[in-house]
């Protein structure tokens, strides 16, 4: 049952009259309008190239990297998220109540374009959803270093209420519906840091 639930809390919100395009790989790509030299430059200059970036031993075409909250005069508050799913949601973390905060991700496209990448965030409290968050990251061509997307800054709950233990499930997926990362993580809303 409660599958059922995560399901729920993760369907994307469409856009209407919003189609993906078809999938392309970087060699099909790279060799359409091949004739054409202000779109190969142009192309070039979107990191779209035959040359492969992949790392042989991961088949992943979306390495997520990390996952930072990002407060002014703090250093950040770093998720690394090559590391195992156990441990991932075993790390707690604590936010400061009404803090000014951001998440940034870092992450790395190995083999092929990814179109339509997004973060999509379901956060509970004693098992009940008080928050979804989806945000558009964009498309992006293979390379050998990392991107990083900064998202909207917002403001984390404050007040007696709203302090207190916070279970988050979040993940990356792309327009095809390619799950590239989910894991589960925690942290705790409190007076002070």
């Amino acid at each position: 049952m409660s599958n059922h639930h995560d399901d729920d809390d993760f369907a994307p919100t469409m856009t209407a009259g919003y189609k993906p395009g078809e999938k392309k790989s970087v060699n099909e790509l790279q060799n359409l309008d091949a004739h054409d030299e202000s779109l190969v430059r142009w192309k070039q200059s979107l990191g779209i190239s035959s040359s492969g970036v992949s790392k042989l031993d991961d088949p992943n075409n979306v390495a997520v990297l990390q996952l930072a909250l990002e407060v002014a005069g703090r250093p950040d508050v770093i998720l690394d998220l090559t590391k195992s799913e156990t441990e991932l949601k075993n790390h707690s973390f604590t936010i400061k109540e009404g803090v000014e905060y951001r998440l940034k991700v870092l992450f790395r496209v190995q083999h092929e374009v990814v179109s339509g990448l997004k973060y999509m965030q379901v956060v509970k409290r004693k098992g009940i959803r008080v928050d979804k968050s989806e945000e558009m990251i964009g498309s992006y061509a293979a390379q050998a270093t990392p991107y990083e997307k900064k998202f909207l800054s917002e403001e984390a709950p404050s007040g007696m209420l709203a302090r207190g233990h916070y279970e988050a499930t979040s993940k990356f997926v792309d327009d095809d519906g390619t799950v590239h990362k989910q894991w589960s993580w925690s942290f705790d809303i409190k007076k002070d840091w």
